[in-house]
């Protein structure tokens, strides 16, 4: 099983627990914190992540971020230490992503990214937005960038559906369709 595959797992299960038992808003938030921690501290992500330290250490040092950490949700100190107990904490980078697609799949919201040829403003940003969430029934979080190379148009990505409506995918299309009727 791949590393993702598993991290998408314990996401799974910490989502469950965390919606039994309450906010799965703050268990995220806190999967993410310590998560965040770990990634900071280069020699902490080093000793975490080592297969030479036996899992007893790395509990206890999991137990000590958690025990300054306060304000940690307890269903992800318990997760923190199961990961720990298991020699699994390398995993912790896939669990956060998973846990924030699972969190938006439960609050009906869709990444989407739209990709233009200049910058859109706030108001194009919106209504662009707007249709989105209409076309998907669901609420829309939407990322821009810009790539000059486009020519025009745009290129916009849910999910893993593409919609390239960019003038250079046009020029493509009308090239392909001269070179069909020549032959």
């Amino acid at each position: 099983m791949t590393s993702r595959a598993a991290g998408t797992r314990y996401a799974r299960a910490l989502f469950d627990v965390a919606r039994k038992e309450g906010n799965i808003e703050q268990a995220g938030r806190d999967l993410a914190a310590f998560a965040q921690l770990v990634a900071g501290h280069d020699l902490l992500a080093r000793v975490l992540s080592n297969p030479a330290i036996p899992a007893s250490r790395k509990r206890a040092v999991v137990e000590q971020l958690i025990t300054r950490a306060c304000s940690l949700a307890p269903v992800v100190g318990k997760l923190m230490t199961l990961l720990a107990d298991r020699d699994r904490l390398m995993l912790l980078p896939d669990i956060g992503p998973s846990y924030q697609d699972r969190l938006m799949a439960h609050g009906n919201v869709v990444r989407a990214e739209v990709v233009t040829a200049i910058g859109l403003t706030g108001d194009r940003m919106a209504a662009l937005q707007q249709g989105l969430a209409r076309a998907t029934g669901r609420q829309v979080q939407l990322e821009s960038r810009v790539d000059p190379s486009i020519i025009g148009g745009a290129i916009t990505r849910i999910a893993s559906t593409v919609y390239d409506g960019s003038v250079t995918r046009q020029l493509e299309k009308m090239k392909e369709a001269l070179t069909a009727s020549a032959s």
